[in-house]
């Protein structure tokens, strides 16, 4: 075989590769995650798999446009500024996990949470650009 050739061959598996990679959904962890075993910061996979459970509660904290531009579907929208205001709106008997753009809004939002006697709460790390990023769906 030539020099070229190889290259060639080469180069279609790794375009085969790449394209057989990319193509797919994001696979949905579906072993049970213990709740009672949460970290403070959760990374997206987890938050997905939670997120239908009765127990957890997702709030995004971003403004209403941020919201509206797209967020993960069933999410509760209580923007951080209202937070204080509305802590009777955040469950103290169910996990919570709070998001938002990056992760550093909700992780404010966690501690401003912990420090208010909440002791089931955690941040969703990288926000709705990690969850995107992941390839999970939003809703607008």
């Amino acid at each position: 075989m030539n020099k070229t050739r190889v290259s060639f061959s080469i180069l279609l598996l790794l375009l085969l590769a790449l394209v057989a990679c990319g193509g797919a959904a994001p696979a949905v962890d579906s072993v049970a995650v213990d709740l009672s075993t949460l970290p403070d910061a959760v990374d997206v996979a987890t938050v997905q798999s939670l997120k239908g459970d009765s127990e957890v509660v997702v709030i995004d904290v971003r403004e209403q446009w941020e919201y509206d531009a797209g967020h993960i579907p069933g999410v509760t929208l209580i923007p951080m500024n209202d937070v204080p205001a509305r802590l009777s709106e955040i469950p103290t008997d169910k996990t919570v996990i709070v998001t938002c753009r990056s992760g550093n809004r909700s992780g404010q939002v966690t501690n401003f949470l912990r420090d208010q006697g909440y002791d089931n709460v955690h941040n969703m790390e990288g926000g709705i650009l990690a969850w995107e990023a992941a390839g999970y769906s939003v809703e607008q």
